[in-house]
């Protein structure tokens, strides 16, 4: 009994108690699983009588309830109306109040089975509204989002996917920056006729070393890291007086040098120079013009720009992670955080200032990929989640659940299953929010480029949620309201005229991708995960239309390490896997040969795959750029929206940029680009680089 009424809590508050796995059979989830996480939700689960308690509780709050705490409405679709519970006896009456002021009475049609239908009027305007509902003493009122039914159509593009940082200038400071981005996207369109260039995420990081490699454990999502941002484009850089100019070259140099070495990325001596050029710059002064911009700046970004720079300016003094601040520091809210900020003050206004420069050089950047004539432009990518000890998190803190990490089960990929490190949204309280810190975020990261990638697309749907302690093994997933946060995403894209792309990789459902289609959002396919019912690659023809098709992903090895099966002993190395190294060789070989077959089927490989594999068996390169031409030929004569090709698999790189599952025990996120031999290929040398233009000829030749 004790059981049943826990899973029926657990289903009320959307938890899942049974699942599919990576192999298709259904799982239970622990009971232990479920009081933690119920817990985390703030449920009391700590006795049978408690369970039943909390159920009684939902039945009440559902027995009063005429409305959700945000009401969607998809403009145009064939939409059913609201549906209105008859909570009370008489009359029940809805008004509309728009934004600009009006207000709008539909009429309810009759009630049915204890629910009233109820049309919106038709023409209403996109965005936000609030609905009003009376009848007879109950009166109730949330904001209604109407948002569009369908995202603009994608005109088909292929462009460039890279991880920045890796890509270095010779001017960059021995990281790349949004400088090298501008350049890149100039580049990628006015020479290869790309129409996007995919970035990995630029989110913030720590105000003070040490800096977290991984741009996706992030310390805001909101908020951008000022370690991208390109010093000598600061504009107050031109007014400097000689031996100031003198002293930024000093600070400078050093990591220029490191340019020209293969040596992993160092971000902690990046930030270090760049903060000391950047105060510099910080303290010129600004021109009357200038400072009315910084003021606007700040004024439009409002209290979480604040909140932000304060979180930034006490981290500098008590760490990064708020969790080991003073217990009074820990409220962002409260009057000593308040007297932290007006001591700060100037540090405070730094970190402000910072964002500015990154909103005008992310802002510089776009605007230089649509001059070359790219239709898309930059794509951002939103990580999943954030640190625990971040911004985000002391920020928002009640909106975010507590004694769990984001992650995802055991699946073919990742055997082990993956722990995140990433405190999840809490589904009700963000709810009650009206989605609001959610809807920042992406209307922040649309207004600087011309799309955004969403890592981990199930994070508008369900997330796999780990109690602290507990191995991946041990989670269950959590559902989100989709169609919220479906129509929040497709509502801030319509604003600015984006795309959108979910990384619909993995354990994902089969509603999720279909509402996704939908939208108009595109979903991810990855050459190497592309097979059929049976097991077999799927031919050019059965891909999907809605797309953004890829040959791999930052997760793996490029394509000449993936030929080689760098990336099985890399794994077997670190202990990632749950079979021998032989198995995993086998089979691995056996997954490519039948890929070269298809491709020499196709016309696409004129070299014989049993001669490739041998090679390769071999350890010899022979025919690896054949193979890459091939297979970006492949993404081509498939009917995806767009193609994304790799800056790494055209450099003919090796090494991968990330491996999951580890932490320290692999230089994840520390790699510089480097070419097929193993030299570091700066940004510049790139552009007239013979094997990057061969790899990307099948593509910059085909008719777009």
């Amino acid at each position: 009994m004790l059981d049943d009424e826990l899973n029926r809590l657990a289903r009320a508050h959307r938890v899942a108690t049974r699942y599919t796995d990576w192999r298709g059979r259904e799982a239970t989830v622990p009971a232990d699983t479920l009081r933690a996480v119920l817990t985390s939700l703030g449920a009391d689960v700590s006795t049978p009588a408690a369970v039943r308690d909390e159920l009684a509780r939902l039945a009440e709050t559902e027995r009063v309830r005429l409305l959700p705490p945000v009401v969607t409405h998809r403009m145009g679709a064939r939409a059913e109306p609201l549906r209105i519970p008859v909570r009370a006896a008489g009359r029940t009456e809805v008004a509309v109040e728009l934004a600009d002021g009006r207000v709008l009475t539909p009429s309810p049609g009759a009630p049915a089975d204890g629910v009233l239908p109820c049309a919106l009027p038709e023409g209403i305007p996109l965005g936000w509204h609030r609905l009003v509902v009376r009848q007879g003493p109950l009166e109730q009122s949330a904001p209604l989002l109407v948002a569009p039914a369908r995202l603009a159509p994608v005109p088909r593009a292929w462009g460039l996917t890279t991880q920045l940082y890796s890509v270095r200038s010779r001017a960059s400071w021995g990281i790349g920056d949004l400088r090298d981005l501008a350049d890149l996207a100039t580049w990628g369109g006015r020479a290869m006729g790309a129409g996007f260039v995919l970035v990995n995420p630029l989110h913030a990081a720590e105000p003070s070393p040490p800096i977290t490699p991984s741009p996706y454990s992030p310390a805001s999502r909101r908020f951008g890291a000022p370690l991208y941002l390109r010093v000598e484009d600061v504009p107050e850089y031109a007014a400097l007086p000689p031996e100031d100019r003198e002293r930024v070259d000093l600070l400078a140099n050093p990591l220029r040098g490191r340019d020209e070495t293969l040596d992993v990325l160092d971000r902690d001596a990046v930030w270090t120079a760049k903060r000391h050029a950047l105060e510099l710059l910080y303290r010129w002064p600004r021109g009357t013009a200038r400072q009315r911009a910084f003021e606007r700046f700040r004024e439009h970004e409002g209290e979480a720009l604040t909140a932000f720079a304060t979180w930034c300016a006490i981290g500098e003094e008590q760490g990064p992670d708020w969790r080991r601040w003073p217990e009074e520091l820990r409220d962002a809210r409260g009057p000593a955080v308040a007297a932290a900020a007006k001591r700060l003050a100037e540090r405070v206004d730094f970190h402000a200032w910072l964002q500015w420069q990154l909103d005008e050089q992310l802002t510089a950047a776009q605007s230089a990929a649509r001059a070359a004539g790219m239709h898309i432009g930059i794509v951002h990518d939103l990580a999943v989640g954030v640190a625990h000890g971040s911004a985000d998190v002391w920020m928002n803190r009640p909106l975010f659940a507590e004694g769990i990490s984001v992650g995802a089960p055991p699946d073919e990929f990742n055997q082990l299953g993956q722990d995140w490190g990433q405190p999840p949204w809490h589904p009700g309280r963000l709810a009650e929010a009206a989605y609001l810190p959610y809807r920042e975020m992406l209307n922040a990261a649309l207004r600087h480029g011309g799309g955004l990638r969403l890592d981990h697309a199930m994070q508008v749907s369900r997330l796999w949620w780990i109690p602290e302690g507990g191995s991946p093994a041990e989670g269950t997933y959590v559902r989100y309201d989709r169609d919220v946060l479906l129509s929040c995403l497709t509502w801030e894209a319509a604003r600015t005229g984006a795309v959108v792309v979910g990384e619909d990789l993995g354990t994902v459902e089969a509603e999720v991708r279909e509402d996704l289609a939908a939208r108009g959002v595109l979903g991810t396919s990855l050459l190497w995960f592309e097979r059929d019912e049976e097991g077999r690659p799927k031919p050019p023809s059965r891909w999907r239309e809605l797309s953004l098709a890829t040959v791999g992903t930052h997760d793996m090895p490029p394509i000449t390490g993936f030929l080689h099966g760098d990336h099985i002993e890399l794994r077997d190395r670190l202990g990632l896997y749950t079979r021998t190294l032989d198995e995993e060789l086998a089979d691995h070989r056996r997954q490519l040969g039948e890929w070269l077959d298809l491709l020499h089927e196709e016309g696409l490989l004129a070299t014989p795959p049993k001669t490739v594999l041998a090679a390769l068996r071999r350890g010899q390169t022979d025919h690896d750029a054949e193979v890459t031409a091939a297979l970006h030929a492949f993404l081509l004569r498939t009917p995806a929206r767009l193609v994304g090709v790799s800056l790494a698999d055209a450099a003919g790189e090796r090494r991968t940029q990330n491996q999951p599952g580890t932490v320290d025990e692999y230089p994840n996120w520390r790699i510089p680009l480097a070419d097929a031999e193993g030299r570091p290929l700066p940004l510049d040398d790139l552009f007239t680089d013979p094997r990057v233009r061969d790899a990307l000829e099948p593509v910059s030749r085909a008719p777009w």
